[in-house]
């Protein structure tokens, strides 16, 4: 990168802000009368799962040190921001602006050392910290947490009658890695399967019951019903992670190595076709399939692969 550029970067917080402007009244535009279709028709649930993918996908652009694919996917996420902020404006409950206020307040308050303790205390820290943190990360920290903690205290308890030991498996994680946390703490009361073999007739019983909803929609086409099929799917999926926990094998890590397989089974079988695999029937496909399987077992050198 360019010193002139890099420096431009540093010094240039009126252009950051012009853009972010833009940015917002480019999605204000898309949901208003007369701008997108698709953009007008979105709600929070629908683009909560983009919202997930684009998380991923800066995860992925910082894992490969791609800096400029990490820019454009920062911008991405940016988007989702902006787009459930705007949704949220359109139907009164706050706006973009209340958003930045939230953030720029909580960075003030729980950085004393930095900002001053009368700044903090203006953001709404409740807390007596010690501000001499003397360029120590571990101070910092700390100082952090128990400023969080003073936030936490402040807000609106749970009363004893509603709270679950559930509550301390965050929502805010992958469904794999919540629905193990979900399992291995209500294990902890007794309740769970006593062996992982005791979960293999729960599979067939959840396989069984997607079974009879999906044919239900293809009969129906009903939406009412189609939500109850990602209700059984939910429920196969969770006994899945289940037996993975009892196995001893972390569910997420299982399906990360399986799309690993996958990427390189599909490319070897369109390496192996002499013709686009959309030209292919079904029993041409299967053998493709099976040879590329055959292929990457030998290079791997295990032969278990290739069953």
């Amino acid at each position: 990168m360019p010193k002139d550029f890099a420096e431009t970067l540093l010094t240039d917080p009126k252009q950051a802000a012009t853009l972010f402007e833009q940015s917002a009244s480019i999605m204000a535009r898309l949901r208003a009368p007369g701008g997108c279709p698709w953009d007008r028709e979105q709600s929070f649930d629908t683009i909560r799962k983009y919202t997930l993918e684009e998380a991923y996908e800066v995860f992925d652009a910082i894992e490969r040190r791609d800096f400029p694919h990490l820019a454009e996917e920062l911008g991405d996420l940016l988007l989702q921001v902006l787009f459930y902020a705007e949704m949220a404006a359109n139907e009164g409950h706050f706006t973009i602006a209340d958003v930045l206020d939230h953030l720029n307040r909580k960075l003030i308050r729980r950085h004393p050392h930095v900002f001053g303790e009368e700044a903090s205390r203006a953001a709404g820290n409740e807390a007596a910290v010690d501000t001499a943190v003397e360029g120590s990360a571990a101070r910092v920290l700390r100082n952090w947490e128990e400023i969080k903690a003073a936030e936490q205290a402040g807000k609106p308890s749970v009363p004893d009658s509603a709270r679950s030991r559930l509550d301390s498996v965050q929502r805010a994680m992958p469904a794999l890695a919540e629905a193990a946390k979900l399992g291995s703490k209500a294990a902890k009361s007794g309740f769970d399967w006593p062996h992982w073999r005791d979960l293999l007739p729960k599979l067939v019983e959840e396989t069984a019951e997607l079974e009879a909803e999906a044919a239900q929609v293809e009969i129906s086409k009903d939406p009412a019903d189609q939500a109850r099929v990602e209700e059984e799917l939910g429920d196969l999926l969770f006994t899945v992670v289940n037996l993975g926990r009892h196995l001893g094998v972390d569910a997420e890590m299982a399906l990360r190595g399986c799309n690993l397989r996958f990427r390189q089974r599909f490319n070897t079988m369109e390496r192996l076709s002499e013709r686009p695999l959309e030209e292919l029937n079904p029993e041409q496909l299967e053998a493709l399939w099976v040879e590329a399987k055959r292929i990457l077992a030998l290079a791997s050198s295990n032969p278990k692969e290739s069953r």
